[in-house]
């Protein structure tokens, strides 16, 4: 308690600012339930809260992030699948969450199952979310500009993921605080390199997340400081727990940050926004002018 109360008060005095320029993160691990999902949605809801405007790509056929955000995603509505494969603009899907201000989401509909097949016989296959992005952040500007755009993907590394890398400059990998924490990660590392070299020059592993850390095992620990060793750069000081709150928050269309904002869980993603959003944390801006298209 004591812990937690003065955790709180350094969030009071805390310094934040907005990034200078729009900062895409694709939120990917290929390893399932390390909380990919959970970590987009909660660490959007913060920052929103913290002043931000933030936008989620939601490429996950299960849409389990447009369910956290409240945002409609039932069979009819236009997704990020009709932009994907049939050029729609990205503004005529992105619709805002009903649950906190300053943040909206582009959802995936069920028909985003087939989009994997669709795309491979379509001309410029791997980026064509990242051209829809560009045109969309270029149609914003000033204080109507968007801070940050998370990108959830598949635990797979398909054309949907394919798409987010192309479209992201920096990746947010969240690792989950077990046994074979790190397994998958190197795949994963190389499949970004084989982007980096083939596809986006620009894109960057700035951010990984500790995820489900449980403070009474001493494997959580162990896990916590290996990865810390291997990636000292990258690491986030802050620790996503074992949470209730957070596991139950979607299933009330909500995110952690507003079904229980006095939580550990909202606690911490509220401190990992903070990170994001230290002067100290915004990196260089791209020599890339914002919103323009790389094609």
């Amino acid at each position: 308690m004591a812990d937690e109360a003065r955790r709180r008060k350094a969030l009071e005095v805390a310094t934040t600012e907005r990034p200078v320029s729009t900062r895409i993160f694709t939120v990917a691990n290929q390893k399932g339930g390390v909380g990919k999902t959970t970590t987009t949605v909660n660490l959007a809801a913060a920052l929103a809260q913290l002043g931000m405007r933030v936008l989620v790509i939601d490429m996950d056929p299960q849409g389990n992030a447009s369910t956290a955000l409240g945002v409609p995603h039932h069979a009819g509505v236009s997704g990020i699948y009709d932009v994907l494969i049939d050029g729609l603009p990205l503004a005529d899907v992105v619709r805002e969450s009903s649950s906190v201000a300053g943040l909206w989401c582009a959802p995936a509909t069920i028909d985003l199952a087939g989009a994997e097949i669709e795309l491979v016989p379509l001309v410029a296959r791997e980026s064509r979310l990242r051209k829809a992005l560009r045109a969309f952040l270029s149609g914003h500007s000033g204080e109507q500009r968007f801070d940050f755009v998370f990108v959830d993907c598949p635990p797979s590394l398909g054309l949907l993921t394919v798409n987010a890398f192309v479209a992201a400059v920096e990746v947010l990998i969240p690792i989950q605080c077990e046994y074979y924490a790190l397994e998958g990660v190197s795949q994963l590392l190389t499949n970004i390199e084989m982007i980096r070299e083939h596809l986006n020059p620009d894109l960057d592993v700035s951010t990984i997340l500790m995820t489900m850390y449980d403070a009474r095992t001493r494997l959580s620990a162990q896990v916590a400081d290996e990865v810390r060793q291997h990636f000292p750069q990258q690491v986030v000081k802050t620790v996503i727990p074992r949470s209730v709150r957070v596991s139950e928050a979607p299933s009330h269309g909500e995110t952690v940050m507003t079904y229980d904002p006095h939580s550990t869980g909202a606690l911490s993603y509220r401190e990992v926004a903070v990170e994001l959003t230290s002067p100290r944390a915004s990196p260089d801006p791209s020599p890339q002018p914002e919103g323009a298209s790389r094609e």
